[in-house]
């Protein structure tokens, strides 16, 4: 009897293991076809190189798109996403040089972005694919004066609420730190002194996860991409509340 009981656990546990396998393997994943893309277009970044490999960049952008429309459905899981569609996620892959000293004419990344849905739902999430360098972030790049104002208020006020975000496990093992780029002296209308001027001189506020190529190639990588945006909520939670309402809580 104990050696069925145990056969009848192997193949039970086997089933469940084949079972999750098809589900990852029925996923869309980023393609090693479209980190070679990339790096060629690394070498060869010029517009003759690239108008006689548009098919193959064609190709490689469908793949991308399919990725993304898996995670935009793996996003709408825990957050309200007004982005359409995945397609309309992503990002051109041609540069704006107009302002820029860097003439070269396309990115060397396969990036995209999603927003969230409605005014109260503050902040924004990225996603960048490149070899070597593929990340996710989200959070707040240049928020105006009025807003910024409104943040540095709430933490001088009490800074409590966002420093057990900050070093909450979660945020730890994800994101390690808020980055962002900072003052190096006091903000005006602030003093030196303030218990939270270390959170007052920021600027930006920034969450950042970065993967490895062989996290990206990985069956389970949209997942983690998801499960990293969905570590980012209990921050824009906070800031969505200091940005929408008043001192009470009400509305703004």
């Amino acid at each position: 009897m104990d050696f069925l009981a145990d056969e009848l656990t192997h193949y039970y546990l086997s089933s469940l293991l084949f079972s999750k396998s098809n589900r990852m393997a029925n996923h869309p994943i980023i393609q090693k076809s479209s980190f070679d893309f990339l790096k060629d277009l690394k070498e060869n970044n010029n517009r003759d190189w690239f108008e006689a490999n548009k098919p193959t960049y064609l190709k490689q952008h469908e793949l991308i798109i399919d990725f993304a429309e898996d995670l935009l459905a793996k996003m709408n899981s825990h957050d309200v996403i007004e982005t359409a569609s995945g397609k309309k996620s992503l990002h051109r892959i041609y540069r704006d040089t107009r302002f820029s000293k860097d003439k070269i004419p396309y990115k060397n990344n396969w990036s995209g972005s999603f927003s969230r849905a409605t005014k109260e739902r503050r902040g924004g999430y990225y996603f960048h694919i490149e070899p070597g360098n593929t990340f996710v972030a989200g959070g707040f790049f240049g928020p105006n004066a009025e807003d910024l104002k409104r943040v540095r208020d709430n933490i001088s006020r009490d800074s409590s609420e966002l420093r057990d975000i900050l070093n909450s496990k979660n945020f730890k093992e994800t994101f390690k730190e808020l980055k962002g780029e900072q003052l190096k002296t006091t903000p005006k209308g602030f003093n030196a002194d303030d218990e939270a001027i270390d959170l007052l001189r920021f600027k930006q506020f920034l969450l950042i996860k970065n993967f490895t190529d062989k996290e990206v190639f990985a069956s389970d990588f949209s997942e983690k991409m998801s499960d990293a945006f969905k570590n980012m909520r209990p921050f824009f939670d906070y800031m969505s509340e200091v940005l929408t309402t008043d001192g009470n809580g009400n509305p703004l």
